[in-house]
């Protein structure tokens, strides 16, 4: 099962859009919450390339992106494949 990590802050409906979508295609995924900051966020920011929105999305280390980024890569064909049992 592929390692799945999400930042999150607390009602955040781009967040809970991204949790559903991954919750949908049967993924299990450590959520972490910076909603007050802290050294989470600041390791979100150098994970993600110095973004700073939320949610940030990594499969496997690989950053995907927020909730658009996601959508898209699933609209794709994306990312079903990247969630699939090595």
């Amino acid at each position: 099962m592929a390692k799945v990590e999400i930042y999150t802050k607390f009602l955040c409906p781009y967040c809970t859009r991204a949790k559903s979508l991954l919750a949908a295609r049967g993924a299990q995924f450590t959520e972490y919450d910076i909603t007050l900051g802290g050294p989470r966020r600041v390791e979100m920011i150098a994970r993600a390339g110095g973004r700073t929105t939320v949610p940030q999305v990594f499969i496997d280390d690989r950053h995907i992106g927020g909730s658009d980024d996601l959508a898209a890569l699933d609209a794709a064909g994306g990312l079903a494949p990247l969630l699939a049992p090595c």
